[in-house]
C-alpha cells in the first residue's frame, strides 16, 4: 500500500465522457434519462471503501467549447470531487490528454489509483502504475473495456464493474454480459 505524508491515499480519476458515451451509445442505445446515469457519489465512496484510503477525486471534463455545465460542477463540487475542465484545439483529446498526464505524473507519487474508463489511450500509463506497491483499478462496463486491459490483470489490475461491484445506478441497466453463476439472480429477469 502506498502512503503519503498523511498516509494512504487512492487517487480517483474520472473520464466522464467516456463512461457517459459507452452508457448511452452501447449500454442504452440513446442518450441516458438522468436516473439512468452513475451516482457519482457512489463511485467516490467504493474508492475510499475499497482500500480503506482518503481519496482524491478529480473528474475531466471537455470544455473545449468555452462553456461549462456549472450545476454539474456544483454538484461535482459538492460531491468532493476536484473538476478539470481542460480546453485545447478542436482536434485535441482534451480529456484524454489531461488523464495520460496526471496518471503519468501519479508513477512519481506514491498513491493506490483508480480510473473510470474504457479507453485504450490509457494503457501505457496504466501499466507502467502497475509496480507491485500500489494498487491499480479500472473502473468500466466491463464488456466494453478495451480488451487490452484484460491482459494487465495478471499484472494486478483490479477490475471493478460499474453497476455490479459499485451499484452505482438506481435502476437496472439493460445489459447483456457474462454473469458468473455465483452472482446470477433470476429475480432480475423475472
Amino acid at each position: 500500500m502506498s502512503q503519503t505524508p498523511e498516509g494512504p491515499r487512492t487517487y480517483l480519476l474520472v473520464d466522464g465522457e467516456n463512461i457517459d458515451a459507452t452508457l448511452g451509445m452501447s449500454v442504452l442505445g440513446r442518450r441516458p434519462n438522468p436516473e439512468e446515469r452513475p451516482r457519482w457519489d457512489r463511485i467516490t465512496e467504493h474508492a475510499r471503501s475499497r482500500w480503506g484510503n482518503p481519496v482524491t477525486a478529480l473528474f475531466f471534463l471537455n470544455a473545449t467549447s468555452g462553456q461549462m455545465p456549472m450545476s454539474f460542477v456544483q454538484a461535482l463540487l459538492a460531491m468532493g470531487y476536484h473538476p478539470i475542465p481542460l480546453a485545447g484545439d478542436a482536434s485535441e483529446k482534451v480529456v484524454d490528454i489531461g488523464i495520460q498526464r496526471t496518471l503519468a505524473e501519479l508513477r512519481n507519487r506514491p498513491g493506490d489509483v483508480l480510473l473510470a474508463s474504457h479507453d485504450g489511450d490509457f494503457l501505457p500509463q496504466v501499466e507502467d502504475l502497475l509496480d507491485g506497491e500500489r494498487r491499480v483499478g479500472l473502473i468500466a462496463f466491463r464488456e466494453f473495456v478495451n480488451h487490452q486491459f484484460a491482459e494487465l490483470n495478471d499484472q494486478g489490475l483490479e477490475m471493478v464493474d460499474l453497476e455490479d461491484d459499485i451499484h452505482a445506478f438506481t435502476v437496472p441497466l439493460p445489459r447483456v454480459r457474462i454473469i458468473p453463476l455465483e452472482s446470477f439472480d433470476p429475480a432480475r429477469y423475472l
